[in-house]
């Protein structure tokens, strides 16, 4: 990563994790949509789950998810009866047990559930679909919320990868957004999942957090390198109050400017290459033998709503409030709030909240955002190949952003249009420049970098 900050470093777009990005779907996506949807699966094909728990014991200011802190277990245990009755719909509207490929769990907390509710919630999925033995299942892991209990029935799930939240382990910084968690807290519960068989462990670590600087994330990169993690998530904070009202409680006096984020991204990332991780898009890091890594040196690497992904399924289905399903015809999104979300959910309804049905031109122009955000560059053949009757118009699209660029950050020559060493911090931006939506909505997003 170049250390020479610029302009575009402090530019707002989106992180395209899909395309179009969530704020253009829209309430023309109903039920019935995602009912035909769903009937229309291809039988023989693996799906992926997405289980969201939208709850936290606690709520850290920086925290930009769907979650919302509860102090009693109640609500907890009722939201999960009407994820149990949500799962069983969504099985009946696919018509059969289809394979499942791979689970993952978000929140908020899911660490939060208790072990009896996670035997019934793994009972449940088995009853209406076909999980493969060799299914990942991936959790995202609050220590604060770790017994033993808990990791016996985690383990018990089948979880195959643990991840963790550090974002800083300074005391100030944590203080500042209101995490505290510290690093003997976050060595027991990983080392309570590795003594399990957990193989797979990766942590999420934050830039441009308030009173954040060069020194104390370098200290924060030395311990997680110490706890020797498969994967590592370099994510710049974003600050996003006008959406997270909880943000608000961070001042914004306390937060670096573009010029000290992009040090500490630059930072960051040289601090994991050199002690061995291998830069896997703009901001994961894995050691060389882990999937991440391997899928990025074999240009099959993809992206979701959950980030980078070795995930291959054509579908993923979300399951609980604001979770969001990803299908060959388009998107879906579940209510985000969890009283409606329950309440329709208990009725035997799919509650959806809206989506967006994708034309051939979204599908054209979200094949180049991933391939730039996954592997920097596309070839021109190949657009051609996939989207013949949108290829002469991206790609002189593609011509015209080249000729424009004055930063050496893109290049289009040979067929292929390439984003280069210097551009690749700002390939947000780039993929900005094919995002046909950009600009048409009052939706606002977070830095560049």
């Amino acid at each position: 990563m170049s250390n020479t900050p610029s302009i575009r470093s402090g530019i707002a777009v989106p992180r395209y994790t899909s395309y179009p990005t969530a704020p253009h779907f829209s309430d023309r996506v109903d039920a019935g949509t995602y009912a035909s949807w769903l009937s229309e699966i291809n039988p023989g094909d693996a799906l992926s789950l997405y289980l969201h728990l939208p709850f936290c014991d606690r709520l850290c200011w920086f925290c930009g998810c769907h979650t919302k802190q509860v102090r009693r277990y109640d609500p907890i245990a009722d939201y999960l009866e009407a994820l149990h009755v949500e799962i069983e719909t969504v099985a009946g509207h696919i018509g059969r047990k289809q394979k499942v490929g791979a689970i993952h769990f978000g929140g908020g907390s899911p660490t939060m559930i208790n072990p009896a509710d996670l035997v019934r919630l793994r009972a449940q999925l088995d009853t209406v679909f076909d999980v493969l033995r060799s299914c990942e299942i991936s959790v995202e892991v609050d220590p604060n919320d770790i017994t033993e209990d808990r990791l016996d029935a985690w383990a018990a799930f089948g979880v195959t990868r643990a991840s963790f939240g550090v974002q800083d382990f300074d005391a100030r910084v944590q203080q500042s957004i209101n995490r505290l968690q510290s690093f003997e807290q976050t060595k027991e519960a990983l080392d309570g999942f590795r003594a399990r068989g957990v193989t797979s462990v990766n942590l999420d670590v934050l830039y441009g957090l308030p009173h954040q600087t060069e020194d104390t994330l370098a200290a924060t990169i030395e311990k997680v390198v110490a706890l020797s993690p498969d994967r590592v998530a370099l994510f710049g904070y974003a600050h996003v109050p006008w959406m997270k009202k909880h943000q608000s409680m961070i001042d914004e006096s306390w937060l670096p400017d573009a010029s000290a984020r992009f040090a500490q991204a630059a930072l960051g990332a040289n601090l994991l290459t050199h002690a061995g991780y291998l830069p896997v898009g703009i901001d994961h890091f894995a050691l060389p033998e882990d999937d991440l890594a391997k899928a990025s040196r074999a240009n099959t690497l993809r992206r979701n709503f959950q980030g980078y992904t070795t995930d291959q399924a054509q579908v993923l289905i979300g399951l609980g409030a604001s979770s969001i399903s990803s299908l060959p015809q388009g998107y879906v999104q579940c209510v985000t709030a969890t009283h409606d979300y329950s309440r329709r959910a208990l009725a035997g309804e799919l509650p959806v909240a809206r989506g967006y049905k994708l034309t051939s031109a979204d599908r054209a122009r979200g094949w180049i955002i991933e391939n730039l955000m996954c592997r920097f560059g596309f070839s021109a053949a190949q657009l051609r190949t996939l989207f013949p009757a949108e290829a002469d118009a991206l790609l002189a699209q593609a011509a015209l952003l080249a000729a424009a660029d004055k930063d050496g950050h893109v290049r289009y020559a040979d067929s292929h249009f390439k984003v280069t060493e210097a551009g690749r911090p700002f390939v947000r931006v780039v993929a900005s420049g094919f995002d046909a939506f950009l600009g048409t909505s009052s939706a606002r997003h977070s830095a560049a970098v």
